[in-house]
């Protein structure tokens, strides 16, 4: 038992952490109107990340194509998670380049690009947010709180300060996608 309780007592406290947070509220409602705009203006979002950071940009992406509480029209999303191009171009480029050719290939200037990276410096993550800035596309970065190349590179950054292990992060980072998602729809008036 002591392991489940202190796993919940430490998420707990990351959460605390988090809520108590100034620019917690302003960032996530900051990257919600970013992606609104883009969305009103016939743009869209793209997502990436690795491993569990892969999933929670997909789940944004599919929330936002499908649903998420009730029912309304789908918005423009892309998750960069295709197994077949991932593996090409891990294979032809460097795993480093596997977020960077999608972002280039369909990312216009306006769209927005919401990246994943518990440490902030996934290297083909940094160089997807490259890309999308050099094309004009406006970054969000979700992260730990504390000094990292995606967070030099975002236009809004959703952190959260915990130095343990990605877990506690990610567990933040996919409670913002979902209250992004609430408010986007709302902003949206869908």
């Amino acid at each position: 038992m002591n392991i489940i309780e202190n796993s919940l007592i430490q998420a707990k406290t990351v959460m605390e952490r988090f809520i108590s947070d100034s620019s917690t509220v302003r960032n996530i409602s900051s990257a919600s109107e970013m992606m609104a705009e883009a969305i009103r203006s016939g743009g869209k979002v793209m997502t990436c990340g690795n491993g569990g950071s892969c999933c929670d940009a997909s789940h944004f992406a599919e929330e936002l194509t499908g649903r998420y509480r009730c029912n309304r029209r789908p918005l423009p999303a892309i998750c960069i998670n295709d197994a077949s191009h991932l593996t090409c171009v891990a294979n032809d480029f460097g795993f480093e380049d596997v977020f960077i050719r999608s972002v280039e290939a369909l990312g216009k200037p306006g769209d927005v690009l919401l990246a994943f990276s518990t440490s902030g410096n996934s290297e083909n993550v940094v160089r997807a947010a490259e890309a999308a800035k050099g094309i004009g596309m406006k970054v969000i970065g979700l992260t730990r709180k504390s000094e990292s190349k995606l967070a030099e590179l975002s236009d809004v950054l959703i952190s959260v300060d915990h130095d343990g292990y990605a877990d506690r992060i990610q567990e933040m980072h996919i409670m913002s996608v979902h209250i992004m998602i609430e408010y986007l729809e709302y902003l949206l008036e869908l």
